[in-house]
Protein backbone atom coordinates (compact mmCIF):
# COMPACT_ATOMS: atom_id res chain seq x y z
CA UNK A 1 0.00 0.00 0.00
CA UNK A 2 1.06 3.29 -0.89
CA UNK A 3 1.21 5.96 1.72
CA UNK A 4 0.19 8.70 -0.69
CA UNK A 5 -2.88 6.89 -1.87
CA UNK A 6 -3.96 6.23 1.73
CA UNK A 7 -3.37 9.82 2.68
CA UNK A 8 -5.38 11.10 -0.31
CA UNK A 9 -8.23 8.64 0.44
CA UNK A 10 -8.32 9.75 4.06
CA UNK A 11 -8.23 13.42 3.01
CA UNK A 12 -11.04 12.77 0.52
CA UNK A 13 -13.10 10.92 3.18
CA UNK A 14 -12.48 13.73 5.64
CA UNK A 15 -13.51 16.34 3.07
CA UNK A 16 -16.63 14.29 2.30
CA UNK A 17 -17.38 14.10 6.05
CA UNK A 18 -16.91 17.88 6.43
CA UNK A 19 -19.20 18.57 3.43
CA UNK A 20 -21.83 16.16 4.82
CA UNK A 21 -21.57 17.72 8.32
CA UNK A 22 -21.84 21.29 6.95
CA UNK A 23 -24.75 20.35 4.65
CA UNK A 24 -26.87 18.12 6.92
CA UNK A 25 -25.67 18.24 10.56
CA UNK A 26 -24.53 21.85 11.07
CA UNK A 27 -27.80 23.69 10.11
CA UNK A 28 -30.05 21.84 12.64
CA UNK A 29 -27.40 22.31 15.31
CA UNK A 30 -27.10 26.04 14.66
CA UNK A 31 -30.93 26.36 14.61
CA UNK A 32 -31.15 24.52 17.96
CA UNK A 33 -28.39 26.71 19.43
CA UNK A 34 -30.07 29.88 18.14
CA UNK A 35 -33.45 28.76 19.53
CA UNK A 36 -31.86 28.01 22.87
CA UNK A 37 -30.09 31.38 22.86
CA UNK A 38 -33.40 33.11 22.02
CA UNK A 39 -35.18 31.16 24.76
CA UNK A 40 -32.52 32.10 27.32
CA UNK A 41 -32.65 35.77 26.22
CA UNK A 42 -36.45 35.76 26.49
CA UNK A 43 -36.23 34.18 29.94
CA UNK A 44 -33.73 36.79 31.09
CA UNK A 45 -35.90 39.58 29.68
CA UNK A 46 -38.97 38.10 31.39
CA UNK A 47 -37.03 37.89 34.65
CA UNK A 48 -35.99 41.51 34.32
CA UNK A 49 -39.59 42.53 33.54
CA UNK A 50 -40.75 40.52 36.56
CA UNK A 51 -38.18 42.23 38.78
CA UNK A 52 -39.29 45.68 37.54
CA UNK A 53 -42.94 44.78 37.99
CA UNK A 54 -42.19 43.53 41.51
CA UNK A 55 -40.44 46.81 42.33
CA UNK A 56 -43.36 48.77 40.86
CA UNK A 57 -45.84 46.64 42.84
CA UNK A 58 -43.81 47.25 45.99
CA UNK A 59 -43.90 51.00 45.37
CA UNK A 60 -47.65 50.88 44.71
CA UNK A 61 -48.13 48.85 47.90
CA UNK A 62 -46.18 51.45 49.90
CA UNK A 63 -48.21 54.26 48.33
CA UNK A 64 -51.47 52.42 49.03
CA UNK A 65 -50.34 51.79 52.60
CA UNK A 66 -49.49 55.48 53.04
CA UNK A 67 -52.90 56.45 51.62
CA UNK A 68 -54.60 53.93 53.91
CA UNK A 69 -52.75 55.32 56.94
CA UNK A 70 -53.77 58.84 55.93
CA UNK A 71 -57.37 57.72 55.51
CA UNK A 72 -57.29 56.00 58.90
CA UNK A 73 -56.03 59.24 60.42
CA UNK A 74 -58.88 61.14 58.80
CA UNK A 75 -61.43 58.58 60.01
CA UNK A 76 -60.05 58.70 63.56
CA UNK A 77 -60.11 62.51 63.47
CA UNK A 78 -63.71 62.62 62.29
CA UNK A 79 -64.68 59.98 64.87
CA UNK A 80 -63.08 62.04 67.65
CA UNK A 81 -64.83 65.16 66.35
CA UNK A 82 -68.17 63.31 66.24
CA UNK A 83 -67.52 61.94 69.73
CA UNK A 84 -66.93 65.46 71.07
CA UNK A 85 -70.04 66.69 69.26
CA UNK A 86 -72.17 63.87 70.68
CA UNK A 87 -70.78 64.57 74.16
CA UNK A 88 -71.68 68.26 73.82
CA UNK A 89 -75.16 67.35 72.58
CA UNK A 90 -75.64 64.95 75.51
CA UNK A 91 -74.48 67.63 77.98
CA UNK A 92 -76.87 70.16 76.44
CA UNK A 93 -79.76 67.67 76.56
CA UNK A 94 -78.95 66.78 80.18
CA UNK A 95 -78.80 70.47 81.14
CA UNK A 96 -82.13 71.13 79.42
CA UNK A 97 -83.69 68.14 81.21
CA UNK A 98 -82.26 69.32 84.55
CA UNK A 99 -83.63 72.82 83.95
CA UNK A 100 -87.04 71.35 83.05
CA UNK A 101 -87.04 69.21 86.21
CA UNK A 102 -86.00 72.19 88.37
CA UNK A 103 -88.73 74.34 86.82
CA UNK A 104 -91.33 71.63 87.42
CA UNK A 105 -90.10 71.15 91.00
CA UNK A 106 -90.23 74.90 91.65
CA UNK A 107 -93.78 75.05 90.24
CA UNK A 108 -94.78 72.08 92.42
CA UNK A 109 -93.24 73.74 95.50
CA UNK A 110 -95.09 76.97 94.71
CA UNK A 111 -98.37 75.03 94.41
CA UNK A 112 -97.76 73.24 97.70
CA UNK A 113 -96.90 76.54 99.43
CA UNK A 114 -100.07 78.10 98.02
CA UNK A 115 -102.13 75.11 99.25
CA UNK A 116 -100.49 75.27 102.68
CA UNK A 117 -101.18 79.03 102.91
CA UNK A 118 -104.78 78.47 101.86
CA UNK A 119 -105.19 75.74 104.49
CA UNK A 120 -103.63 78.01 107.15
CA UNK A 121 -105.98 80.81 106.14
CA UNK A 122 -108.95 78.50 106.44
CA UNK A 123 -107.77 77.25 109.83
CA UNK A 124 -107.04 80.81 111.07
CA UNK A 125 -110.42 81.93 109.80
CA UNK A 126 -112.21 79.02 111.48
CA UNK A 127 -110.25 79.62 114.70
CA UNK A 128 -111.07 83.32 114.57
CA UNK A 129 -114.72 82.55 114.05
CA UNK A 130 -114.60 80.00 116.88
CA UNK A 131 -112.84 82.52 119.13
CA UNK A 132 -115.33 85.25 118.28
CA UNK A 133 -118.14 82.82 118.96
CA UNK A 134 -116.72 81.96 122.36
CA UNK A 135 -116.19 85.62 123.19
CA UNK A 136 -119.75 86.48 122.24
CA UNK A 137 -121.21 83.61 124.22
CA UNK A 138 -119.52 84.66 127.41
CA UNK A 139 -119.75 87.91 129.17
CA UNK A 140 -117.64 90.58 127.78
CA UNK A 141 -115.08 91.16 130.43
CA UNK A 142 -111.40 92.06 129.94
CA UNK A 143 -109.93 89.20 131.91
CA UNK A 144 -112.01 86.55 130.15
CA UNK A 145 -111.29 88.20 126.86
CA UNK A 146 -107.50 88.05 127.51
CA UNK A 147 -107.72 84.39 128.57
CA UNK A 148 -109.59 83.49 125.39
CA UNK A 149 -106.97 85.28 123.29
CA UNK A 150 -104.16 83.43 125.08
CA UNK A 151 -105.95 80.13 124.47
CA UNK A 152 -106.38 81.03 120.80
CA UNK A 153 -102.67 81.87 120.51
CA UNK A 154 -101.79 78.46 121.92
CA UNK A 155 -104.09 76.70 119.46
CA UNK A 156 -102.63 78.61 116.53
Amino acid sequence: MNLNLTLIAQALAFALFIWFAVKFIWPPLTRAIEQRQKQIADGLAAGERGRRELEAAGKRAHEDLAKARERVGEIIGSAEKRDAQMLDEAKAAAKAEADRILTAAAADIDQQIARAKEMLREQVASLAVAGAEKILRREVDAQTHAELLKQLKREI
